[in-house]
């Protein structure tokens, strides 16, 4: 493989493994990444973004439900689909990824959370997270959104950011501009030496922020966070306009 290609992004990973235990009793006989919002399963709206990327090549991670995850997935046709089964045990984020490392391959890959809803119109989020990704100075590089602009977000952000885009967490104390989206590109070094357990993707960007290698990129759209009913509901009204 050379230099070039094991810089590029290539491949993504959809987190579809959570329980969704906020979403019950809902997600008691759907798994949460096909709970319907607007008429779609919010997975698609992930699937979305993947294409307007242009990447071809996509991990999907299942644990709850799974068999419906899979279904849903053989129906997606004009993508490469691999399964990373969790039915045995949870992982959590970080974990989860660690063990779909093989199927990631050696280069970066995004990563993007199941329950939420990026919508770009034709400005394509992902493609241009990818054209603002540095591996020579990044090794972890987060879709942003102003706090202020979310929904179903938490209220009080979570990351100060400079202006070459370097992330910083916030102090509890504090109220931050910026929301992680759930979406990002992760160097699979970050993984070295780690062994397969539950643990949060947290934990990375801590590690890069320390090195100063944590970025982030500010999202011009609109951001929905999926994660209650509560949520659901306002994420309804939004993509339906009302």
């Amino acid at each position: 493989m050379t230099e070039q290609n094991r810089s590029a992004v290539r491949k993504a990973m959809i987190l579809a493994a959570g329980l969704g235990s906020r979403l019950r009793p809902i997600t008691d006989k759907t798994p949460k990444p096909l709970v319907p919002v607007a008429g779609r399963p919010m997975i698609d709206y992930c699937l979305d973004l993947v294409r307007g990327a242009d990447i071809r090549e996509v991990v999907v991670n299942c644990h709850h439900l799974a068999d419906q995850i899979e279904a849903h997935m053989t129906g997606v046709t004009d993508l490469d689909v691999a399964i990373s089964d969790e039915r045995e045990r949870l992982l959590e984020t970080g974990g989860g990824v660690l063990k779909a490392l093989p199927l990631l391959g050696e280069g970066p890959f995004a990563v993007l959370n199941a329950d939420v809803i990026v919508r770009d119109g034709a400005n394509h989020s992902l493609k241009k997270l990818i054209r603002f990704w540095d591996p020579d100075k990044m090794d972890v590089l987060l879709l942003m959104q102003a706090t202020t602009s979310s929904v179903g977000g938490h209220p009080h952000g979570d990351y100060m950011m400079d202006g070459l885009g370097r992330l910083a967490r916030r102090d509890e104390r504090m109220v931050a501009p910026f929301m992680f989206t759930g979406v990002q590109i992760l160097k699979p070094g970050l993984f070295d030496g780690m062994k397969e357990e539950a643990f949060s993707l947290n934990r990375l960007y801590d590690q890069a922020e320390e090195k100063g290698r944590l970025f982030g990129l500010v999202h011009g759209g609109q951001w929905l966070h999926v994660g209650t009913e509560a949520a659901l509901q306002k994420a309804e009204q939004k993509i339906r306009g009302s």
